[in-house]
């Protein structure tokens, strides 16, 4: 296990911590603030141990100028104020003078957000690219450095893999609770079942090919789906199709049949659009139907399989769960997971809006804010952010 922040001492340090704020955002405002909720216990412990607390992360991605006005972490440090209960400064600049005297004036307690560090990409990337010299100078502007941005472990940046290479570094709270949940999934209580879900088949092979021999049943839904019926030779209409994994579905039906369980129904509309679908078994597709959700019998047959799971990790939403005509049967198999005596990890993504959508969020074992980490450490890949961190 790698060091955490309760392995260094922090007492009176300028402490950064970089964290995952990557809200989703509205006309300017916070949608869903689960990612700021996450880090409050990281710096929580900061401020008990009477740590200068210097905050980073980036906001979506910033190509053009407009971008830096619609990705501005400042709403997040009036949320974390919120939360805290207690005075977040907000520094709208990423180096400088202000930035630097601020940091110099810091009393035991404080707290400083930075503005996004991606604002450094509009000068060559230097952020997302690991420029060296920006990491080194985000590093000198504190004593120790926290990753607890699970959500960024798969990326190579200045921010964190850059700055741990010149401090004393350790991970944060809420990285520990991912990696002690998702290494739980290398070694699960029997019958392990794990759901997919979502579009593409690609996107899922390395995690497929890493737990599939860990795992009795492996229950496909969403997008997916269609490529593995397409490969059981089925007409799938104009339902998502991930024309070049058709050859790996064939290869892990053949190897696996009876570990697979595909849907027997789905729901269809002719169009992409949130309107009122047809129930049509997977035989009776025509060339105009496109499957957007799974069916009654699906679920129940899910429901089945689920129903002596010790253990369930979930990737992907079951139908579109942007349209609320499609998002029943996600919904109806979230609802049973918390039905049964499983301990259920749901791993990143769509699915986790999904969770919160259908409030069940608190019934489960363990909700992951990665999306692109969590796929990435359960493949079994050395996440570039925890490199330079050391080993207990």
């Amino acid at each position: 296990m790698k060091k955490t922040i309760k392995d260094l001492n922090i007492d009176n340090k300028k402490v950064i911590i970089r964290c995952d704020f990557n809200v989703p955002l509205k006309d300017g405002k916070i949608t869903d603030d689960t990612r700021i909720v996450k880090s409050l216990p990281t710096i929580k412990y900061s401020i008990e141990h009477n740590a200068k607390i210097i905050l980073m992360s980036h906001l979506g991605r910033v190509k053009t100028e407009e971008d830096k006005t619609k990705n501005d972490l400042s709403v997040v440090a009036t949320r974390l104020s919120e939360l805290l209960d207690r005075n977040v400064t907000f520094i709208n600049s990423t180096r400088g003078e202000e930035l630097e005297n601020a940091i110099s004036n810091m009393q035991d307690g404080d707290i400083i957000l930075m503005q996004n560090t991606r604002y450094e990409d509009l000068n060559g990337k230097k952020e997302s690219g690991c420029d060296m010299e920006l990491a080194k100078y985000w590093a000198s502007l504190g004593d120790i450095f926290v990753n607890d941005a699970f959500g960024t472990l798969h990326r190579a940046h200045a921010s964190n893999v850059g700055i741990s290479t010149y401090l004393p570094s350790c991970v944060g709270l809420l990285v520990e609770k991912e990696l002690s949940a998702l290494s739980y999934l290398f070694d699960p209580d029997k019958p392990f079942m794990i759901i997919l879900g979502g579009a593409k088949v690609s996107d899922k092979i390395g995690l497929i090919e890493n737990l599939l021999p860990k795992c009795d049943k492996i229950l496909i839904g969403g997008g997916m789906a269609f490529t593995f019926l397409k490969a059981e030779g089925y007409n799938i209409g104009k339902s998502l199709l991930d024309e070049e994994s058709v050859e790996f579905c064939k290869k892990i039906l053949k190897e696996n049949e009876n570990k697979i369980i595909l849907p027997v129904d789905v729901i269809c509309n002719n169009e992409y659009l949130d309107t009122t679908g047809k129930v049509k078994d997977i035989t009776e597709l025509t060339n105009d139907d496109m499957g957007l959700d799974i069916g009654p019998n699906t679920v129940n047959i899910f429901k089945n399989n689920l129903a002596s799971a010790k253990t369930v990790m979930w990737n992907g939403p079951l139908g579109v769960y942007e349209f609320t005509n499609y998002v029943k049967g996600t919904n109806e198999v979230l609802t049973y997971l918390t039905e049964i005596n499983a301990k259920t990890v749901i791993g990143g993504g769509d699915i986790v809006a999904a969770t919160s959508a259908c409030n069940v969020t608190d019934k489960l074992y363990h909700i992951s804010t990665g999306g692109g980490a969590t796929l990435e450490y359960l493949e079994g890949k050395e996440l570039p952010g925890l490199k330079n961190i050391e080993e207990k």
